[in-house]
């Protein structure tokens, strides 16, 4: 059986082929109650559209509005990533001959209450296709977007169906654990910190060090895992989490720290440092991200995420959601780079283990 046209989506919904083509590319000008008819129906019917594939725009195609929303970032040390992401959304949108229009959010301001009449009326002055997002939003706010206009979500995985992704492949882990591995370390811990929306990121990048570990024989012990799961050990102060990394090497012989990402690092050495413990001649430590180092710390042994390429990546993929608006929803991971450093060493015995 054929899969059905735009035009017979449009006669069954008795409506133009001009508003069902705009609701199956999410167009914010069409109430979300016909988009959803429309997208519904076509889902029902096997309505495939264009094929799953990326698509350039014509160069005699109109101009398209794409907004980039910013919101809360995690720590400050976010903000140094930025830039990298934008001029990588910026050089992608202009070879589809997309306008770019930038919109940050406030502390406070992404919850869908408090964000809801600026961006809305944002949206409709600016006649947005589709958005990018950049840094945690709360759900019921991407939900609330998703039900106006297409959007991809920039380094954070979100929950609702409806939203693509572009992220760094959180897998490069592994190639930390074989580091580690490489320089005799057998007892690895790993370490992260609790955020109050900070997306699937510090799991996923767990994930990949149980896996590592698993794959080379290496025990995976609850007791050296700190903030991941209620069974881990529960630090939430970053402040104690240094006490709890040297607690645990010194009790049962952990040699190396593998932290969900570099500003967690960052710090952990500097609150080691503090306990008297040095890095690398005490503990190794691996960070996540390839932040710049901070004065007067080592470079640490890390992942560098490839943030221009990732944000011409989300560009490229926002511009194919609204070619192909009922295409398989994306999960698009870019490849960092291990960024060897002066925070890994051979391991020895801590003091006192």
């Amino acid at each position: 059986m054929r899969a059905p046209s735009q035009h017979q989506l449009a006669r069954q919904l008795k409506l133009s082929r001009a508003t069902v083509s705009r609701a199956l590319a999410n167009h914010p000008a069409l109430s979300a109650e016909t988009r959803a008819r429309v997208q519904d129906l076509a889902r029902q019917l096997g309505y495939r559209g264009t094929p799953a594939r990326s698509v350039r725009r014509p160069s005699d195609a109109p101009p398209l509005k794409l907004g980039v929303l910013i919101g809360d970032p995690l720590v400050a040390a976010d903000q140094l990533t930025l830039p990298r992401i934008i001029e990588g959304i910026r050089a992608r949108a202009r070879l589809d001959r997309a306008e770019v229009d930038i919109l940050p959010f406030a502390p406070g301001e992404t919850t869908p209450l408090a964000g809801r009449r600026r961006l809305f009326g944002h949206l409709r002055a600016e006649a947005w296709r589709g958005a990018l997002l950049l840094y945690p939003f709360p759900e019921a706010t991407v939900s609330m977007l998703a039900d106006k206009l297409s959007v991809v979500s920039v380094l954070h995985e979100c929950g609702d169906e409806r939203i693509d992704t572009v992220d760094t492949d959180h897998g490069a882990v592994r190639s930390l654990v074989d580091r580690l591995v490489a320089l005799g370390h057998r007892r690895i811990g790993f370490a992260t910190w609790t955020y109050a929306a900070g997306g699937l990121w510090a799991s996923r990048r767990f994930a990949a060090f149980a896996e590592a570990l698993f794959a080379r024989g290496l025990p995976l012990n609850p007791a050296w895992i700190c903030n991941v799961g209620p069974a881990s050990v529960c630090c939430p102060d970053p402040a104690k989490l240094a006490a709890a990394a040297a607690k645990i090497s010194r009790r049962d012989g952990v040699t190396a720290w593998v932290c969900a990402a570099d500003h967690q690092a960052y710090q952990l050495i500097t609150d080691l440092a503090a306990l008297g413990l040095r890095v690398p001649q005490d503990l190794s430590i691996t960070g996540f991200d390839g932040q710049p180092v901070p004065d007067g710390l080592p470079q640490l042994t890390t992942v560098a995420v490839p943030n221009a390429d990732i944000g011409a990546s989300a560009a490229a993929r926002l511009v194919n959601r609204l070619l192909q608006p009922n295409s398989q929803r994306r999960l698009t991971l870019v490849a960092p780079r291990l960024v060897p450093g002066a925070t890994t060493a051979a391991a020895r015995p801590l003091s006192g283990s």
